[in-house]
């Protein structure tokens, strides 16, 4: 069958130049043929093969330590119709829960917690309980502080989620974290819907509990088949990124599964890793060229 191996520049380079393209060309374990998608960010590299690790593990060391990204997957079924996205470190730049803790400072010790839950050193759930009750007290106002102040899109975000949208497709931010900001974090990004867990509170301040039951791995991957169903979608039409433990499952299950900035196991297990490349890489590798991308 036919494979494309799509590479994509580290955020806010150009580095798939003539010289590097050649050595990629040379690398592929059959004749291969390359065509640029935008300028010298992303191209592709199409060959006949059988097994996508294979023909990776050809090419990659042709980029010699280069900070471009590769994803290698059945030309055929490239385009997507439907992408799940988690939002902390993956769509944002932070961990919600630790911003709400950097608030009575505690970040420190939640901070730790949330990096083992997202190794998959912790189960999720107990985890998430128990840093949600260290936030007892916190002001409700406080969380639109935290979205105003704190909060950083990923690089390449809403234009993977505007151009994907742009071009009829479904998307759902789906996390872990809370609903105080997966809504208006998800509008702002421009997602067609969110789900996540919700926190709850007593008058104007946080109780210190989660309403049950926590959406954790489980919830990801039962949404990803939910949404599938629902638009009759086969699965390899679907799409979704992740950076933490409580997202194999999703990645696992979904046509595509790419794991951003991840914890090594996800890194490892995952169809496709962005280690420097930002979010726009998963329209590149979806074939869209530069000019078919929404910009911001």
């Amino acid at each position: 069958m036919t494979l494309v191996a799509t590479f994509v520049s580290a955020h806010g380079q150009a580095l798939l130049g003539e010289a590097l393209l050649a050595r990629l060309r040379d690398a592929a374990p059959a004749p291969a043929r390359i065509e640029r998608l935008d300028g010298e960010i992303a191209a592709d590299l199409f060959a006949e093969a059988d097994d996508a690790r294979k023909l990776e593990a050809a090419l990659r060391p042709a980029l010699d330590g280069a900070p471009v990204d590769i994803i290698v997957q059945p030309a055929a079924t490239r385009r997507k119709r439907l992408f799940l996205a988690d939002m902390d470190s993956t769509m944002i730049g932070q961990e919600c829960i630790d911003e709400l803790a950097a608030y009575v400072g505690l970040k420190e010790k939640v901070s730790a917690i949330t990096e083992r839950a997202m190794r998959g050193e912790l189960e999720f759930e107990p985890a998430l309980r128990e840093r949600v009750a260290l936030l007892k007290g916190i002001p409700l106002a406080v969380v639109d502080e935290i979205i105003r102040e704190r909060i950083t899109l990923t690089p390449g975000g809403s234009a993977l989620v505007r151009t994907m949208r742009a071009h009829g497709h479904y998307t759902a931010l789906v996390s872990g974290g809370f609903t105080v900001f997966t809504g208006p974090i998800g509008r702002m990004i421009g997602f067609n819907e969110d789900r996540s867990n919700t926190l709850l509170s007593s008058g104007s301040a946080l109780s210190g509990a989660v309403a049950e039951p926590i959406l954790g791995k489980q919830a990801k991957l039962d949404t990803l088949v939910e949404l599938r169903s629902r638009f009759g979608l086969p699965d390899e039409a679907t799409l979704a990124v992740g950076d933490g433990a409580n997202d194999l499952a999703m990645l696992g299950e979904a046509g595509l599964g790419a794991a951003y900035r991840a914890k090594p196991a996800v890194a490892a297990a995952a169809d496709a890793r962005l280690d420097h490349a930002d979010l726009s890489a998963l329209l590149y590798a979806q074939g869209y060229r530069g000019d078919e991308i929404v910009r911001d």
